[in-house]
Formats: structure tokens, C-alpha cells, sequence
């Protein structure tokens, strides 16, 4: 048996012989796979919307696993308290208790039952603010703050107005049966100090905190696509910051030629004429009609009006794109490939462009398309290069291209739908679709009623970017 210093060779071993691969200088085309675009979930809006966590699993495991966790955590030795505050030494009230399940639930039926002055506040600036309690009230507070501005000096009196106001909403001669209640020996009993589990008053703060809970949620979402801009996450960064510096040094001789009370009257004023009931019902939807591209508009724009929003929005989107882009891929080359979904209608009654009428009156999918049309994913528009029925081609059910070697798709960005149609010289519906006869033939924005009997076709354009890296081309 032969035998090595450190190991020991078992004699039915065979010793492996190094293969040197061949090379050659004929390289065929690389085979990139990527996912097809996904009409459902690529709404207009698709690169500003985030994606949605999935639902939490249901059953006894789910529900005992961050208990059990939380559980195994160690207990850190108890910190010596101030004994004039009761408070840890050099510890911040986020710090100031361990991770405990118990203190958790303590903590979470006190704050429940205690919180209702804080959602009865916040209910009585909502119906101020939003015009609740009819301009009659909204006006009041308007005139309040108006005054306030003109008489800036007043905010100092603002602790007794309140305090006044409290003890005069709560004064016995407001009560019913203030009779029995003049009387100087008598006195009104407190309020209760807390909600009782399980009353109507605590079940209403535990709704109000949920709630909450999902506002600010909301309030994060919206917010945090800005982020990234602030922290040096994106090359906007550095000239934010430049525009920042350069804007603050300009304001700053200025600020003594402003005129303050005017400024913060119209500042002030700003929320309340924003949430009037007359702007809501007739101002936001015709903005709405402009900035979004949903076919549902209350009242039809002008064709070049549309045009005109499509560009500003295809603008905005590929500028959000370009604020995605690495390094590497500025360095490089960038080009766009394309890819045509088609589709063909199927029903009776009547046929339309929009995705909400077609699920009443018929629908659009690509499983209606004949055996003698083109497939569903095409690289051509005239419908060549999409997938054979045996599934080979140069599109497949993985979408898979055939790029030169050395190129590869723009990692940080999707497939985007051309909703522009620069192509199509009469123009795409707001979803970019172009709609043709039986044949493919005469693209309109939108279906024609005559073609009803013979057949409806349409189509679309799908971009998406890739770039040139010579590490993948060696």
C-alpha cells in the first residue's frame, strides 16, 4: 500500500489526472436569464412602490416564537437608580428597563388604559384641521391664529388661555342638574384616572393606538424614499449638499428683509385652505388627472396634454433609475433591449381600454391568442423571435436573451413599459397599450367599435437597460 508522510492511500484508489481544457477562439452568444415583466405587479407607479412583506404564519408556532425568544434573552444586571429620580444612572428612558416580557405587557395595558387624553386630542385637531366640525369652528381657530400673527407678544399668554379654557369647559354650571351642584359644601368627583380593561373607553384607545400604528407606518413608507439622499447612499448627495450650502448663504443677508408675520400667516393658513372640502372634491382631482396615469381621470385631457405628462413622467422615472446606477455601470456603456407583450380580446358584448371594464365586459389575456398568431413575449414587433410551442426560442417562459458576450442587464433597475409608444405615430393608451385590428394592422390609442366582430389585438413595448462589463467578456 503506498503510503504518503501525512495521509494514508487506500490501494483500490485511483489517482486523478489533471485535464488541461481546451480553449478556443469561437465563442458562441451568452445566455442571460431574467424574469419576464410582470404586468400585475408593475403598476405605473411600480419604482416608487415598495414591496409588501409576506403575511406571518399562522398557528400555535407562530404565535409562542417571539415569546420563546424574547425568553432566551440574558437579564442584564439591574443598574443603580437615583434615588432622587428613580431613574438609572447615565441612561436614556429607551434604555431604561431590560427586554421583558412582563414589563412589555405592564407597560402595554397601563399605556392603553391611560392613553385616551392623547387620542381625544389628536381627534379635536383632525376635526379642526380637516373642516369636521363645519367652517364655523375651522373659522374661529383661523381667526385665533391670525391674530396670534398680528400679535405675536399674545403667545406668551397662550399657558392661561389654556389652562382658562380647561376650567371653564369644565365648570359645574355646564353640567346637567347644576342645581344640586352650586352649592359651595358640594364637589364634583374626579374624573377616573384610567379606562377599565375591557370598556368601551379602553377598547376605543386600543383601536386609536392601532391605528397609529399603521399611520406611522404609512408616515415611514413615504418618507424613507428621500433617506438615501441624506445619508450618502446616492451620487444626489454631494450636490444636494452644495445647493443647501450655496441657497443658505444667499437667504442669509435676506432674512432681516422678510416679512415675518406675513410669512408665517400664509404658512399657517397653508393647512387649512389645503384641507377644505372644496379643494378635496374639485381641485385634487384634476391634479390627480395630471400626475397620475391611471384611466379613471374624472374628465379627458388634451392629447398633448397627455403627451406631455407621459414625458414628464417617463423623465422622472428614468431619472430615479440613473440615481440606482453604480459606479461600474457609469463607466460602461448603456444600451436597451426591448421585449412586445401581446394580447387579443375575448368576449360579446363590447370591448374597452380600460383593465377594470375589460374584468366586466370581456378580458384581455395572452392565453386568447390563436395558434396562428404571434406568442405572448416577442424580441421583434413584428412578432418574431418569441417562444415555439416546445419552448425554445430566443424568449422563453424564463425570458432568457441571447446578448454578446461581455454584456449584461443593469442590475438595480426592472423592465419599465415604453407607456411614450414613440413608435406607434397614433400614440398608446396611459398604459402604453396599442391597439390593432384582427390582423395587427391599423394601431390606434384605443379599440375601434367595428373591430368588435373580427377581432382585437394589442400590444406593448417593454425597455430595459444593459450595460458593457469586460470582466464578463474575458
Amino acid at each position: 500500500m503506498a503510503t504518503m508522510d501525512y495521509v494514508e492511500i487506500p490501494s483500490y484508489a485511483t489517482r486523478l489526472q489533471s485535464n488541461v481544457s481546451s480553449s478556443s477562439n469561437v465563442r458562441p452568444a451568452t445566455k442571460i436569464t431574467t424574469s419576464l415583466p410582470n404586468p400585475e405587479s408593475s403598476p405605473v407607479l411600480s419604482p416608487l412602490s415598495a414591496g409588501l412583506p409576506s403575511p406571518p404564519a399562522k398557528g400555535p408556532l407562530a404565535l409562542n416564537l417571539p415569546q420563546i425568544l424574547l425568553s432566551t434573552l440574558p437579564n442584564p444586571p439591574p443598574a443603580p437608580r437615583n434615588a432622587a429620580t428613580g431613574a438609572p444612572q447615565g441612561q436614556l428612558l429607551s434604555t431604561r428597563d431590560p427586554l421583558s416580557i412582563p414589563i412589555t405587557s405592564v407597560n402595554f395595558r397601563r399605556f392603553v388604559s391611560k392613553s385616551g387624553p392623547i387620542f381625544w386630542l389628536q381627534d379635536r385637531i383632525e376635526e379642526v384641521v380637516m373642516w369636521r366640525k363645519g367652517w364655523k369652528v375651522t373659522g374661529v381657530w383661523m381667526s385665533a391664529y391670525a391674530f396670534l400673527c398680528y400679535f405675536p407678544r399674545l403667545i406668551l399668554l397662550l399657558p392661561h388661555a389654556v389652562l382658562l379654557g380647561i376650567l371653564l369647559v369644565n365648570h359645574p354650571s355646564r353640567k346637567s342638574g347644576s342645581a344640586s351642584v352650586r352649592d359651595n359644601d358640594s364637589t364634583i368627583p374626579p374624573p377616573p384616572s384610567s379606562a377599565g380593561e375591557g370598556s368601551v373607553d379602553w377598547l376605543a384607545n386600543l383601536q386609536a393606538i392601532q391605528n397609529l400604528m399603521g399611520f406611522v407606518s404609512d408616515a415611514h413608507d413615504f418618507v424613507y424614499p428621500v433617506v438615501p439622499h441624506l445619508t450618502y447612499s446616492t451620487p444626489s448627495t454631494y450636490p444636494l449638499l452644495a445647493f443647501t450650502t450655496i441657497s443658505f448663504l444667499l437667504l442669509l443677508p435676506l432674512v432681516s428683509l422678510l416679512p415675518v408675520r406675513p410669512m408665517f400667516l400664509v404658512l399657517g393658513m397653508a393647512p387649512f385652505l389645503v384641507t377644505h372640502p372644496f379643494v378635496r372634491a374639485r381641485i385634487y382631482p384634476l391634479v390627480r388627472a395630471f400626475l397620475s396615469l391611471s384611466p379613471s381621470s374624472p374628465a379627458p385631457l388634451p392629447q398633448h396634454i397627455v403627451q406631455s405628462r407621459k414625458h414628464i413622467y417617463t423623465t422622472i422615472i428614468r431619472a430615479l433609475d440613473d440615481d440606482r446606477l453604480e459606479d461600474r455601470h457609469w463607466r460602461s456603456e448603456l444600451r436597451e433591449v426591448e421585449l412586445w407583450e401581446n394580447e387579443r380580446w375575448s368576449g360579446s358584448a363590447s370591448i374597452g381600454s380600460d383593465e377594470n371594464s375589460a374584468a366586466v365586459l370581456g378580458t384581455w389575456s395572452k392565453t386568447n391568442l390563436r395558434a396562428t398568431d404571434r406568442s405572448a413575449w416577442t424580441r421583434g414587433r413584428d412578432g418574431w423571435g418569441g417562444m415555439q410551442m416546445d419552448g425554445s426560442g430566443d424568449v422563453s417562459s424564463n425570458l432568457t436573451f441571447s446578448l454578446a458576450p461581455g454584456w449584461a442587464f443593469v442590475e438595480t433597475e426592472d423592465w419599465r413599459p415604453d407607456i411614450e409608444a414613440s413608435w406607434a405615430p397614433a400614440g398608446s393608451d396611459d398604459h402604453g397599450w396599442v391597439y390593432t385590428n384582427d390582423a395587427w394592422q391599423d394601431p390606434r390609442p384605443a379599440p375601434l367599435e367595428g373591430w368588435q366582430a373580427g377581432g382585437v389585438t394589442r400590444r406593448r413595448r417593454w425597455v430595459r437597460r444593459i450595460y458593457y462589463n469586460p470582466a464578463l467578456s474575458v
